[in-house]
């Protein structure tokens, strides 16, 4: 078995991996990644975000869902950087979310992590276990299940 390096994906190289763009795009980083095995996405809530003005007005609370959508990108983008290597283009797309939990809201000033396993891959259908971490605490987790498609097949 041999070794993968770890690495990290900044946020040019996460714009290059993904098409999400402000102010939906999830993540500011991604370090830690071991191929599309592993990785942590962070994301650093501020109070500035567009969300905030609705969600909620004098108790601000980082939606539960756009927890899930930064799990599902922190996933797909370590898997959009390892079939780059290939030289072929690829879409992850999102096909299921299985097993969320919300166990603790997410405010402003929090750096969510969100920790990234692959469970299994076939073909071109992977599934990735997730969990969103603040402070060493975890505050959400899910089963997330994608299909990864070479570009010119769409």
């Amino acid at each position: 078995m041999t070794e993968r390096e770890m690495t990290a994906l900044d946020i040019s190289r996460v714009l290059e991996c993904l098409p999400h763009r402000y102010p939906f795009l999830m993540i500011d980083k991604i370090i830690d990644v071991d191929g599309d095995e592993s990785a942590t996405g962070i994301k650093n809530i501020t109070f500035n975000e567009p969300i905030f003005q609705g969600h909620f007005p004098g108790k601000p609370i980082f939606p539960g869902v756009l927890i899930l959508e930064g799990m599902a990108q922190t996933a797909g983008a370590i898997v959009i950087a390892e079939e780059q290597k290939k030289g072929d283009k690829y879409t992850v797309f999102l096909l299921t979310i299985d097993k969320a939990k919300f166990r603790k809201p997410t405010e402003p000033g929090d750096v969510l992590e969100y920790h990234i396993k692959k469970a299994h891959r076939r073909r071109n259908v992977g599934r990735y276990e997730a969990k969103a971490i603040v402070n060493g605490v975890v505050v959400a987790e899910a089963e997330v299940g994608a299909m990864i498609v070479r570009e010119e097949d769409q």
